[in-house]
């Protein structure tokens, strides 16, 4: 079936790009991501996240915790029913489960952290994605935050708020659209991070479904803020 979206690396402006980000960290300051106690944490939050809110992902490690399962060994340890079980909060249990234990047996088999540390992000990235369930934005969580490698992690917030800037023309890919946010963006994990979440804070609050326009800080630049401000 046919997605409608291309292999054309959109050519995004350095500048507007910076701007934007200087704006909602104005509004935002600095955002304390990816909340995980460990980096182990990250991978594991990174795959319960996957169609789900966050607070969902919250309640179903909180139930891994309680059970002492916050490891690779022990998931890989404990009962399907019952791992199945402390992940229902974060939705589609049974499948995040199965997927969760193939993180863990390829993160175990490969060395865990001391061998993944010396890998360089190319190899990191695409070994992740040959992982069942992994797919190209749970990988780029992993790697941006639980190894601080400078990979652009695109979702579908970054997709609505670039096209309201009439940043996007079209309907790039995944990986094209990543790679022209890190040709646009000097390589800087810790900015990644914080761009990103940046991001998933605005759209939050206010590049929702239904923009709430009239308070945004980038509405000076954004074209649907700019004609819903005239339609007003």
């Amino acid at each position: 079936m046919k997605t409608g979206k291309t292999d054309t690396l959109p050519r995004l402006p350095t500048r507007r790009l910076q701007a934007v980000f200087r704006r909602l960290e104005a509004a935002y300051g600095h955002q304390d991501w990816w909340p995980a106690d460990t980096r182990f944490e990250i991978l594991v939050g990174a795959v319960l996240t996957q169609n789900t809110a966050w607070i969902n992902v919250e309640r179903a490690l909180a139930n891994l915790r309680r059970r002492h399962w916050l490891n690779a060994g022990a998931i890989l340890r404990a009962p399907r029913p019952q791992l199945a079980a402390a992940l229902k909060p974060s939705g589609y249990f049974n499948l995040k489960a199965q997927r969760l234990r193939a993180l863990c047996a390829w993160f175990v088999e490969t060395g865990g952290f001391r061998v993944l540390d010396r890998w360089d992000t190319a190899r990191l990235r695409q070994a992740l994605l040959g992982v069942h369930g992994v797919g190209p934005e749970t990988a780029d969580d992993i790697v941006l935050y639980a190894f601080h490698r400078p990979v652009f992690v695109v979702d579908a917030y970054t997709r609505r708020l670039f096209t309201r800037l009439g940043l996007l023309q079209g309907d790039p890919g995944y990986e094209a659209l990543r790679t022209a946010c890190e040709r646009a963006l000097p390589a800087d994990a810790v900015a990644y991070q914080q761009y990103h979440a940046l991001i998933v804070e605005h759209a939050k609050r206010r590049c929702r479904p239904r923009p709430l326009c009239a308070d945004c800080v980038l509405r000076r630049m954004c074209p649907v803020a700019t004609a819903a401000g005239r339609a007003g």
